[in-house]
């Protein structure tokens, strides 16, 4: 039996993940991070994108988190996020529009776009569109 890890990931509307994993990879604040039973206690803030596990019986998921963080304790992996979602029931179209309507927003410069807002709108669908294109090679 692999060593494994209880794993939950946590949005502010629902549970939507909870069991044991033997791995987890998540993009933090500073980079690509992976997490396995035994790993030594950490906080970190999570960037938008995707979130694998390879739960205990080898099975590979891929979730989405809009930000949030990721805790490390000695026999419990949390992730609370801001949003998540299963990548499979992601819109890639819906992500496309925002990206689309966040760039306008970014090259229209005038002073009631909220340049900031726009951009942090255009960084998250640039990452839905990410974790969908990765599940899509996972498929492969």
């Amino acid at each position: 039996m692999a060593n494994t890890v209880q794993c939950d990931i946590v949005s502010a509307q629902e549970n939507i993940f909870s069991g044991k994993v033997e791995m987890l990879t998540a993009t933090a604040s500073n980079g690509e991070l992976g997490v396995m039973a035994g790993h030594a206690p950490m906080l970190t803030g999570l960037a938008p994108g995707p979130v694998n596990i390879k739960t205990e019986d080898g099975a590979e998921e891929v979730y989405f988190v809009s930000g949030g963080y990721l805790e490390v304790q000695p026999h419990h992996i949390s992730i609370l996020a801001d949003t998540a979602q299963r990548a499979h029931d992601m819109d890639e179209a819906a992500a496309k529009q925002a990206r689309d309507e966040a760039e306008r927003e970014m090259a229209n410069r005038s002073s009631e776009v909220d340049y900031s807002r726009a951009a942090a709108r255009l960084a998250e669908a640039a990452a839905q569109l990410r974790t969908l294109e990765k599940l899509r090679r996972k498929k492969r």
